[in-house]
C-alpha cells in the first residue's frame, strides 16, 4: 500500500537525518575544541614579543646596566672626594678602609663618608695620606663598620666607645703636629 511505502520512506528519511545530525553533532564538537585550541594559540607570545614586551615595560637590559655602572662610578667619584675630609681612615690592614668625619658642632656622632674593599679601600688609603688624613689600624672596629653602618649614616651607640678612643687618639697626634 502506499501508506506502508510512505511509513518506510518516512523511516528511512529519519534515520538518515538522525545520523546526518549526530555526524554534525561530532563534527561541531570537534570543531569547537580545535578552534578553542586555536584561538589558545594564538594567544601565546613568541619569545620575540616577551622579549620586546619586557623591554617595553622594563626597559632594555644593556641601557639599565651602563646607567647603573654609570651611578656606580658617579656615586665612587661622590665618596672619594669625601675623603680629604675625613678626620680618620680605620683600616684592616690590607682589605677594608672606613672613613669617618665627626663634627661635635653638627652631628650627634661620627659619620661615615667612605668606605671600600680590596682596590677601593687601597684608594681611599692613598687619597687620605694625600690629604694628611690619619690612617688608623683596628682589624675588628674596621671591620664592625664596613659591614654594619653605610656610607653617610651614622655610627650606631655600641661603636662609640672604639669610635671614641680612635678619635681621641687621632685628635692628640693633630695637636701634637700641630
Amino acid at each position: 500500500t502506499p501508506f506502508d511505502v510512505a511509513m518506510v520512506l518516512w523511516r528511512i528519511i529519519y534515520q538518515v537525518a538522525l545520523k546526518i545530525c549526530l555526524f554534525l553533532l561530532i563534527m561541531a564538537i570537534f570543531d569547537y575544541l580545535y578552534q578553542r585550541w586555536e584561538y589558545r594559540k594564538s594567544l601565546r607570545m613568541t619569545k620575540r614579543e616577551v622579549k620586546d614586551e619586557y623591554k617595553q615595560t622594563e626597559g632594555n637590559p644593556m641601557i639599565k646596566n651602563k646607567i647603573r655602572r654609570r651611578q656606580q662610578e658617579i656615586a665612587m667619584r661622590r665618596m672619594m672626594q669625601e675623603v680629604p675630609k675625613a678626620d680618620v681612615v680605620i683600616t684592616n690592614p690590607t682589605h677594608l678602609a672606613v672613613a669617618l668625619k665627626y663634627d661635635s658642632a653638627k652631628m650627634a656622632a661620627p659619620v661615615v663618608v667612605a668606605k671600600g674593599e680590596g682596590f677601593i679601600a687601597q684608594k681611599i688609603k692613598e687619597i687620605a695620606a694625600a690629604n694628611d688624613v690619619v690612617l688608623v689600624e683596628n682589624k675588628p672596629l674596621a671591620q664592625t663598620l664596613y659591614k654594619t653602618v653605610d656610607i653617610g649614616e651614622a655610627i650606631p651607640p655600641n661603636l662609640f666607645q672604639a669610635v671614641a678612643e680612635v678619635l681621641a687618639y687621632v685628635y692628640r697626634l693633630k695637636r701634637k703636629h700641630a
